[in-house]
């Protein structure tokens, strides 16, 4: 016999625990839930909504000393891995930190050029911010500095406030009060544990996102690849084409054009080279470098920047001044630079942690989501005080990072010191250097960001995303960065609620010998039960789906009677309704099956539920509702359900 112990506060319960038994083919019942008071209630949502991963367990049992040393490393993990720290393992870190560092500095020179501030600004954007980083940031193979994409998209953002060529002072103070509000954005989303708000843009909007952010990053780097000096200030692919072909007669250099070819095309064979036999991984470091060393001797020898060739021009030599002057903290910029600032600061997160995860999956490690948000978001914060721009994780330097065998943070260092270094002795060299060569290492290294493999997998996959990756790409090509941005957050939000508006539901047959109960159409051999309708819903019933449900099933009874008639079965005369995919339900659901309830009723069928969840349970308790349709017709499981019913047909063919 079952002993399940019986709540006094529900008296039906006691009523109906012989009939439960009754029914059950095993000996069990439909469970009851223990009432949580609605602080309990709250506490539990709460926790696994902010604290899931439960980041305080490494400090129970543990000593005051010991509590107050975990709380410094959770903060400052390079205290951590520090007092590990070894000489094999600087070894790992000098080689991947020299060669992420003679990759970021021509780099640094072309974002900065996306952002339309000065080339120092991306300079510095590779010293503070890495030294921060390596303090306070969790994983061990993100190369921080500027990236192309949101160094796009903040110069983008940025120019519609100021014009950088007629008021470059105020459109650089601009630039410090967006790179500090990012900083705010990314701490608090991490300080207030609200990460889970970052991925509410899917896999394939930032597919597209980034595909199309590359093409037109490409895009604008013609005017530099082919010497164009009067080029338009839009980012969508009509406006550059038009300005392009529109200059092809009299506005191309054709000195420009043979320099930068040259230079892409030994850059894409680098880069090929490596990709083949991983053993060349440094090709993919050294060549950028490469090219602005030749590049720039060739200029200074034959000075063809005489002839229409545009260069670098003047770099100022020194480490970072300070900018805390310069950040808006009044008036109407301050809200501007706010927005802007929250923007990129989100897009930033975004990539990072994408990158982060992807190479600690790869080493076998975990990086906490929370602290590297509260990392950047301190790495911005200090960069907007000393002249940088939105510094976050860039995937090409991270990639070589992680092939030259870095072992820790200290590679992020090393680079560091390396352009400090460049800053203080080498910055003047870079004056011959050919902005068709910067050009050519920008197309370079956004070619990576269009992963035609992922796009692939995501059309094989799922068909509405695929949609989703189209349309965040075609905005940002066809429109601009922001643009296709709010596209790709809209159709990701738009998945969302679509999936959550218009739930999955199935019809279920018997598999032949057994008494399991799965979809006749992932299982054809599955045989429909005569004058039972079984139907599972795969989804929470919630006000925004409630409505469709009722009616799906109500439909679903339609057309199976339709079935019926056709074939010369007997009508269905009871509804099995399968719960145990129904995680949760509110107060219109309840409705609603009250609803189909009673329309069920004026139909002659009986509604049952199969397996219903704990908090499901306790909900139809509270609202009575397990009153209304009757204890005797909620079952342990689909195979009780059938059993009842046909019991029922039974004893009406022998009265």
């Amino acid at each position: 016999m079952n002993n399940h112990p019986v709540s006094n506060d529900r008296p039906w319960e006691a009523e109906s625990q012989t009939a439960f038994l009754q029914k059950s083919g095993h000996g069990y019942r439909v469970g009851i839930p223990e009432r949580k008071n609605f602080f309990e209630e709250f506490s539990f949502v709460f926790r696994e909504t902010f604290f899931h991963d439960d980041p305080l367990y490494h400090y129970k049992d543990q000593p005051r000393r010991k509590q107050f040393w975990l709380g410094l490393q959770s903060f400052f993990p390079i205290l951590g891995w520090g007092r590990h720290y070894n000489l094999k393992k600087f070894k790992g870190d000098l080689l991947a930190g020299l060669t992420i560092a003679s990759l970021c500095i021509p780099q640094d020179i072309g974002y900065a050029k996306l952002a339309n501030v000065p080339p120092n600004n991306g300079l510095y954007t590779s010293f503070v911010p890495p030294l921060v980083y390596a303090a306070m940031g969790s994983s061990r193979d993100i190369a921080i500095g500027p990236v192309a994409v949101v160094s796009l998209l903040l110069g983008e953002l940025l120019k519609h406030e100021i014009n950088p060529k007629k008021h470059p002072e105020e459109y650089l103070h601009l630039a410090f009060t967006a790179t500090f509000f990012a900083g705010i954005t990314q701490a608090a989303l991490g300080f207030l544990r609200l990460g889970f708000l970052v991925e509410f843009l899917s896999h394939a909007a930032v597919v597209g996102f980034m595909a199309g952010a590359a093409i037109t990053i490409g895009l604008q780097q013609l005017k530099g690849l082919l010497g164009i000096k009067n080029f338009t200030t839009n980012t969508d692919i009509v406006s550059v084409m038009h300005s392009v072909f529109s200059n092809a007669h009299h506005g191309w250099n054709w000195q420009t054009v043979v320099i930068g070819m040259s230079f892409l095309v030994f850059l894409l064979t680098a880069k090929y080279i490596a990709y083949r036999n991983h053993k060349f991984f440094w090709l993919v470091a050294v060549a950028p470098l490469t090219s602005v060393i030749v590049g720039t001797f060739c200029v200074y020898i034959t000075r063809v920047d005489k002839d229409g060739v545009n260069i670098v021009r003047h770099l100022d030599k020194g480490i970072n001044p300070s900018s805390v002057y310069k950040i808006y903290w009044s008036g109407p910029y301050l809200v501007k630079g706010a927005k802007i600032g929250i923007l990129t600061g989100i897009i930033g997160l975004t990539e990072a942690i994408a990158i982060g995860r992807t190479f600690a999956t790869l080493k076998g490690y975990q990086i906490d989501g929370n602290k590297e948000m509260m990392a950047l978001g301190v790495t911005n914060i200090m960069g907007s005080m000393t002249s940088c721009i939105v510094a976050t994780g860039s995937f090409s330097r991270s990639a070589v990072n992680f092939m030259a065998g870095c072992k820790t943070a200290m590679s992020n260092i090393v680079m560091s010191l390396v352009v400090l270094l460049t800053l203080l002795l080498i910055t003047p060299l870079f004056k011959y250097t050919p902005n068709a060569v910067i050009a050519s290492i920008i197309i370079n290294a956004v070619v990576g960001l269009i992963d035609i493999k992922a796009a692939a997998r995501i059309w094989k996959v799922d068909k509405l995303d695929f949609l989703a990756l189209l349309g965040a790409f075609f905005g940002v090509i066809f429109k601009s960065v922001e643009v296709g941005l709010l596209i790709a957050v809209m159709l990701s939000i738009g998945k969302i609620l679509f999936q959550v508006t218009r739930p999955k539901t199935a019809l279920l047959g018997n598999l032949p010998r057994t008494n399991i109960y799965r979809n006749v159409e992932q299982y054809p051999e599955a045989v429909r039960v005569p004058g039972v309708l079984i139907i599972r819903v795969d989804s929470a019933i919630y006000f925004s789906n409630s409505n469709y449900l009722k009616e799906r099933i109500l439909r679903w009874l339609r057309d199976e009677e339709d079935l019926n008639k056709e074939h010369g079965l007997p009508r269905n005369q009871h509804l099995v309704l399968e719960m145990s995919a129904v995680t949760d339900i509110d107060t219109s659901g309840i409705l609603e099956l009250e609803e189909l309830l009673k329309a069920l009723k004026k139909l002659y069928v009986q509604l049952e539920l199969a397996n219903p969840g704990p908090l499901i349970m306790d909900k139809f308790l509270a609202a009575n509702y397990v009153e209304l349709i009757g204890p005797e017709h909620i079952f342990l499981s689909v195979d009780d359900a059938v059993a009842y019913c046909t019991s029922k047909f039974k004893a009406t063919e022998n009265t």
